[in-house]
């Protein structure tokens, strides 16, 4: 469902049952998409009922894992170099493959 958001097309022509009109069905698919997707907590992706036993969730659902990003630590050292006030405001930092410099 994400790929058919994203591309904008009906489910039953993703999978190639459709000839590009809406259906019913693919309108139900796409709403219940959006709002399984709304769910998820934007720090985390859980959801609650993950987390809830009575609605068949589990207290102990994830456990943290952590790792560290090589791109997100060099964008925050690179970050850590922007100067304060006026002659750093507006200032973004992104990646590049090296080939592109």
């Amino acid at each position: 469902m994400e790929l058919c958001h994203t591309y904008g097309i009906p489910h039953s022509q993703f999978t190639g049952a459709g000839d590009g009109r809406w259906t019913a069905l693919d309108r139900a698919k796409a709403l219940s998409w959006l709002a399984y997707s709304r769910a998820a907590c934007a720090g985390c992706g859980t959801r609650l009922d993950e987390w809830r036993p009575e609605q068949g969730g589990d207290l102990f659902a994830y456990v943290a894992d952590s790792h560290t990003c090589p791109g997100c630590e060099l964008v925050e050292m690179e970050r850590e170099q922007v100067p304060e006030g006026p002659d750093g405001r507006g200032v973004k930092i992104g990646l590049k493959p090296r080939r592109e410099q």
